[in-house]
């Protein structure tokens, strides 16, 4: 029997769309994989009555299929299905460091990146690694191609999850198939100065870098107070706040001493617009670990 944890995620970080990624100190997923002739899953924790236990429908299954290493395997969920924070990939990534230990199968972390992106494509339609890489690895990641580059970084993170749903599949619906130059010049300088802030591990740096003028204005309109929670945040001392990952979750940048006062003000913000909500003070965070 091994168990493996993989942390939450947040994907996109406003200008990095399909690129960047955040591993988040807090929440995680549990994942226990014992040898089996074939794999079967059960799933507990939060939101795990939405999640399906056929391995054919689940994450994990398409992960135990591509190392070859059928299992019973037992998830207990603390990221929330269909939150933003990467989900999906928190089992995968966990249930592919398991397996790998269980089978000996040798893999590096880098190398299973794309073993546990299988099992992203089961829930999203596609093998996208932006949230398997950094719950793999930690850090934040920049994914290119098959090519993952990993960074340190110490950054204060508000995580605030609304008791709504977005799915991925209708995020992706209402990203816009075009942009024009202004915009794209905007985005590269934004996602440059984000990577720079990160380098430095500056939340001013990295809040600046956030701001997104094509992807985030159309995934907003899908969260019910996004621009309420967002301006009382800033007001509250964030350096940056956008959509995580798919949504529903906001993911707020800031320095160590506002992150109560954020937190809580974004909680009362989505209150305010009729919308429950609780929030996570985390900050970039390690990737799957062996428990």
């Amino acid at each position: 029997m091994v168990t493996a944890r993989a942390p939450a995620t947040s994907a996109n970080l406003g200008s990095g769309f399909d690129t960047f990624g955040v591993a988040l100190e807090r929440p995680a997923d549990v994942v226990t994989v014992e040898r089996a002739d074939e794999t079967s899953i059960d799933v507990t924790g939060a939101g795990a009555q939405y999640i399906p236990e056929d391995p054919e429908g689940n994450t994990v299954g398409a992960v135990a299929e591509a190392l070859d290493a059928p299992a019973h395997i037992s998830i207990d969920k603390g990221v929330r299905p269909a939150s933003g924070l990467g989900s999906s990939a928190s089992s995968a990534a966990a249930a592919a460091v398991a397996l790998n230990e269980l089978y000996e199968r040798g893999y590096s972390r880098e190398g299973l990146v794309p073993v546990a992106a299988k099992g992203e494509a089961v829930v999203s339609g596609d093998a996208h690694a932006d949230n398997v890489a950094p719950s793999l690895l930690g850090g934040f990641t920049v994914v290119r191609g098959d090519e993952v580059t990993r960074i340190d970084a110490d950054v204060p993170l508000v995580a605030c999850l609304p008791e709504v749903a977005v799915s991925t599949r209708d995020a992706r619906r209402v990203v816009p198939d075009s942009i024009s130059m202004d915009d794209h010049v905007e985005t590269v300088g934004n996602a440059a100065a984000l990577t720079a802030g990160m380098c430095r591990s500056d939340p001013t740096l990295v809040g600046a870098g956030m701001d997104d003028p094509v992807v985030t204005p159309a995934r907003a309109d899908l969260i019910t107070g996004y621009e309420s929670v967002r301006e009382i945040a800033f007001e509250a001392g964030a350096t940056g706040v956008t959509v995580s990952g798919a949504g529903p979750s906001l993911l707020a940048v800031c320095h160590p001493e506002k992150c109560r006062a954020v937190a809580g003000a974004m909680v009362e913000a989505f209150a305010d617009a009729g919308v429950g909500a609780r929030a996570y003070q985390t900050r970039v965070g390690r990737g799957a670990t062996l428990l």
